[in-house]
């Protein structure tokens, strides 16, 4: 029986032109900046977003700790989303490694200007000072969310009012940006990740820092970048390096990020196709409930019965997913998962206690 792993995007095999690209990288060592595919990586990264330069990291937590430690001081307080990926997946970090604490706002991910006055400090010996916002776009635990334009606009203008710094986690901002492609009617087939930068640009832009990653939606095996401009970056790649992110000949890994810009971005549509359909398939079976269809490729359900038991029965039937809470589970399409697995996936879910 052939699994379906629908627990994340990030479960992707490099296909077997990525692994040609791969085989075939001209290295260096990057740590001496000397590495051709990593520096033609960062310059294609910051390009595509409109800033002036890009740093690229191990992973994508590193992206966002890095992130923290160049704008904030310990002692710092900084401003998240319920559930944000910096805040609750990357092991505690914003206390060990930037000495930050986290106020968290809004619900379900997302935020207003209300919420950003309501969580701001003042830079009073009391308290630790408000210095830096976070928004995480789409948002992974608010199923894929992305920030309505009005809304986000409303948010920087409110950090802004108070000195602060934003930074933008757009792990899977290549998913947004074929969000509001497709909402402009655009069509994307067959094309690189450049017919993307003018979504990715108006994204990036009223952002001091963005992170973005290659190992989820567009199916490299490693790495992400942090962005924004030449001195940001300069105390990101010293911060890199105190994090033990130093990697020599990394253009082995940069080419498959490389071949995923020009092969894999704009196909993104397919899996948020592949999700809709899902999270339909899934509505109708007894004791499942979905809000609304997902806007890109993260569906989040609630079972009636616990999630564990449902993800154990699951696996049994070679259909692998994730809980995330006591009756909430997880589904993540992907470059591995065509639409016909998404439908045999419901078919083996089929009469499965939820």
């Amino acid at each position: 029986m052939t699994v379906i792993d629908l627990r994340s995007d990030t479960v992707t095999r490099p296909t077997p032109a990525m692994r040609e690209a791969m085989a075939h990288a001209e290295v260096g060592d990057d740590v001496y900046g000397e590495d051709p595919a990593v520096n033609r990586l960062q310059e294609r990264v910051a390009a595509l977003l409109g800033k002036a330069a890009a740093l690229y990291v191990p992973s994508g937590s590193m992206a966002n700790q890095i992130a923290l430690a160049i704008h904030t001081r310990p002692g710092d307080d900084v401003l998240v989303g319920e559930g944000a990926h910096n805040f609750l997946y990357e092991s505690g970090a914003a206390g060990a490694i930037a000495g930050v604490q986290m106020t968290i706002v809004g619900q379900g991910g997302l935020f207003d200007a209300a919420d950003v006055e309501a969580g701001y400090k003042v830079d009073n010996h009391h308290y630790a000072p408000t210095r830096l916002c976070c928004l995480e776009d789409t948002h992974n635990r608010g199923g894929g969310k992305v920030w309505p334009q009005a809304q986000r606009d409303a948010v920087v203008a409110a950090a802004r009012a108070r000195d602060l710094q934003l930074h933008l986690d757009g792990a899977r901002l290549w998913n947004a940006a074929v969000f509001h492609a497709a909402a402009a009617g655009r069509s994307l087939a067959g094309t690189a990740a450049e017919a993307l930068s003018p979504e990715l640009r108006a994204l990036a832009a009223p952002f001091d820092t963005v992170s973005v990653c290659f190992s989820k939606g567009l199916g490299a095996p490693v790495g992400s970048c942090l962005t924004g401009s030449r001195e940001l970056m300069d105390r990101a790649h010293r911060m890199r390096k105190m994090l033990g992110g130093g990697m020599r000949q990394a253009g082995i890994l940069a080419a498959a990020a490389l071949h995923a810009l020009d092969h894999h971005a704009a196909r993104l549509g397919d899996d948020h196709a592949s999700a809709r359909a899902l999270a339909e398939g899934l509505a109708r079976l007894p004791g499942v409930r979905v809000d609304g269809a997902p806007e890109t490729n993260i569906v989040i359900a609630d079972l009636t019965g616990p999630a564990d038991a449902f993800v154990a029965g699951a696996r049994e039937r070679g259909v692998l997913l994730n809980a995330i809470g006591p009756r909430r589970i997880r589904l993540v399409t992907h470059l591995d998962v065509s639409r016909a697995a998404c439908d045999d996936a419901l078919g083996r879910l089929a009469g499965l206690p939820a």
